[in-house]
This record gives C-alpha cells, sequence and structure tokens, in this order.
C-alpha cells in the first residue's frame, strides 16, 4: 500500500496538528486518509467519474424515451390519454408541437434506442474504467504492466452490469424502504395515524436507506478495484460512506428546496444539482476507499527491491614509451642546472 509517515526530530517541537494526531487515533487516520486522497489526486478521479456520469445520462434518456415511444404504440388508450393531458396543460399551438414531437420520436424510436444503447454502453464503460481506475489508485494498487484491452473491456463490460444490476436492487430496496410507502402499507393493514408512527416511520426509513447504501458502497469499495480486496476492510468505509451520503442527501434537498423557487434556479439549478449531486459522492466514495486503505491492518512498509548485482569491468590503459627526443631533452635540462648549481656553488 504505502509507507508510514517518517518520524519527527525529536528535538523539534510538535505542531497542533501533531498534537491532536498523537492524542485522538480516529483523527489520525482521517488525515491519514485525507494525506491519501491528495496524493492520489482524489479530486481529478472525482471530476473525471462526475464527467462521464453526466455524460451517460443523455444515452439514458434516448434509451428511456424509446421504451416508451414502444409503450404508447402498444397502448393506443394510454397514448390517446396522454396526448388529451398535454392539450389540457398546453392549450394552442404549443399543445400542438409537443404532441407532433411526440408522434415523431414515437415513430423513430427503434433508432433512437439502437443509438442511445450504443452510446450508453461507449459512455458506460468509459465511466466504469475511470471508476475502477480512482478505487485502484486509491487503494495503491499500482499495475506494472496492464492486461490486453480485449480483456480490459470485457472486465468492464461485467463490472458495469453487476453495478447497474446492484444500483437497481438498491433503488427497489430505498423504495420499499420509504416513508410514505410504509405508511400506505400500515393504512392498508387497518392502523391508525399517529404522529409518533410518523416519527418511526421516518427513523425507520432513514435506517433502512443507510443500510442499502451501506451494502451498495461497501461492494464499490471492495469489488470494484482491478485488483481483488479484502472485504472485511470495505466494511466499515462502506458505512462512513453510506452515513456521509444520508447526511449529504439531506442537506442537498433542503438547499434545493431553497433555490429551484427563482427562475435561475428552475432553469439551471437540475443541471447544476445533478453535477454537485455526482461529484460529492465520488469524492465520498473515494475518501472511504482512501480510509480503508490506511487503517493499521492494510498499511505497510514499501518493499525496497534488492540493488542489482555490480559488475566489474577491469579496464586496460595503455601508456605510449618515452620517446628519443623527450629524453634527450629531459638530459640537457638536467645537465644545465647541475652546471648551473656548480658555478654558483662556486
Amino acid at each position: 500500500m504505502t509507507a508510514q509517515p517518517a518520524t519527527a526530530d525529536p528535538e523539534e517541537k510538535p505542531g497542533f496538528l501533531d498534537r491532536l494526531r498523537a492524542r485522538m487515533p480516529w483523527f489520525d487516520h482521517v488525515m491519514r486518509a485525507q494525506g491519501r486522497y491528495n496524493d492520489c489526486k482524489g479530486d481529478f478521479y472525482a471530476a473525471g467519474i462526475t464527467y462521464f456520469t453526466i455524460f451517460a445520462l443523455f444515452p439514458l434518456l434516448m434509451v428511456g424515451f424509446a421504451i416508451a415511444g414502444f409503450v404508447l404504440a402498444s397502448q393506443p388508450e394510454l397514448l390517446d390519454d396522454v396526448e388529451g393531458r398535454i392539450r389540457t396543460t398546453f392549450s394552442g399551438d404549443l399543445g400542438q408541437q409537443i404532441i407532433t414531437l411526440m408522434d415523431s420520436a414515437i415513430e423513430s424510436r427503434s433508432t433512437v434506442g439502437v443509438i442511445g444503447l450504443a452510446t450508453a454502453a461507449w459512455a458506460g464503460l468509459g465511466w466504469m474504467a475511470n471508476l475502477r481506475e480512482a478505487l485502484s489508485q486509491m487503494w495503491g494498487l499500482f499495475r506494472d504492466e496492464a492486461p490486453g484491452f480485449i480483456r480490459t473491456k470485457l472486465s468492464d463490460l461485467g463490472a458495469l452490469l453487476s453495478t447497474f444490476l446492484a444500483i437497481v436492487v438498491t433503488l427497489a430496496l430505498s423504495a420499499l424502504g420509504n416513508s410514505s410507502v410504509m405508511e400506505n402499507v400500515l393504512n392498508w393493514l387497518g392502523f391508525p395515524d399517529s404522529p409518533v408512527l410518523s416519527v418511526v416511520l421516518r427513523m425507520a426509513s432513514i435506517a433502512v436507506s443507510i443500510l442499502v447504501s451501506w451494502l451498495l458502497f461497501t461492494w464499490i469499495i471492495a469489488r470494484l478495484p482491478r485488483e481483488s480486496i479484502s472485504f472485511r476492510s470495505s466494511v466499515r468505509a462502506g458505512l462512513l460512506a453510506a452515513v456521509a451520503f444520508e447526511v449529504f442527501k439531506l442537506v442537498a434537498s433542503i438547499y434545493l428546496r431553497s433555490v429551484l423557487t427563482g427562475p435561475a434556479g428552475a432553469t439551471f439549478g437540475p443541471v447544476l444539482g445533478l453535477m454537485v449531486f455526482a461529484y460529492i459522492t465520488s469524492r465520498l466514495i473515494l475518501f472511504s476507499t482512501c480510509w480503508a486503505a490506511t487503517t493499521p491492518e492494510n498499511m505497510r512498509e514499501d518493499e525496497i527491491p534488492a540493488p542489482p548485482p555490480a559488475i566489474i569491468n577491469n579496464r586496460i590503459v595503455a601508456r605510449p614509451g618515452l620517446q628519443i627526443w623527450q629524453a634527450a631533452t629531459a638530459a640537457a635540462l638536467g645537465a644545465l642546472g647541475a652546471l648551473s648549481f656548480s658555478r654558483r656553488k662556486r
């Protein structure tokens, strides 16, 4: 994974954060996770996941329109009812234009569906590849050699289908755990309405939502990285992500209710809200992955490879011999020096 941080100089006085980290182990864990998140460029990967999430929504809408077209084409009574509601809501030429657009969409439902499916598959594979690479980086799984292109895409396709199935099951369980659904079921069974029952149903709805999100996030953190990860290490990280996600949904719902009241919020609010929702959710998942990767059981010293064997090469240097003119010059200089010395001595 990664090496433990180096110990500080004993003569240097620890700072405020260092004292907090020494006093509170959970805070030290959070700081380690934040350091891992920054070192692995978590914001960069979260932005990439957000881009592919928004990009994949348009082909999914095309597929949804194609499915709606097949349903309306097979049920003329339902189509007449929808057209009547459109004429009631939008009178005049505007209503007729909407009906004309709807009829043209129904007629081209096959083409729209095929193009939407192909584009959704392409965008979905890009989204899954970015998500899996981001999770692998947060875990510290750096691959020396990447597998082949076909093998990688088939693996991403399997992960995409399993993730889509997990999301569908999660949405279904969340819908069943909704407080309004529970209240309707209890009313159908004959239970009277009461303030206490409403509070209990609301708390039960939040508990079910956290439980379902916990299962989904744990599965994403543990099973989507390209290398196999211990499932036990991801359980607490999935719970952390689920609780933070529930708090974020509560704050986001309050904020959107206050923003969508104005004309600018009604125009740009849904798109901006969707982008913020995707980005914050991506950051929660990646930070929770870093939190799981920096637990004591997953932290270890980096393996330093042994140095390569030393190779000793003998180098032979050939020096040229003394030339005749060099020897004669040296002898003449020596004789001249000896003569000068003897004369000075006399």
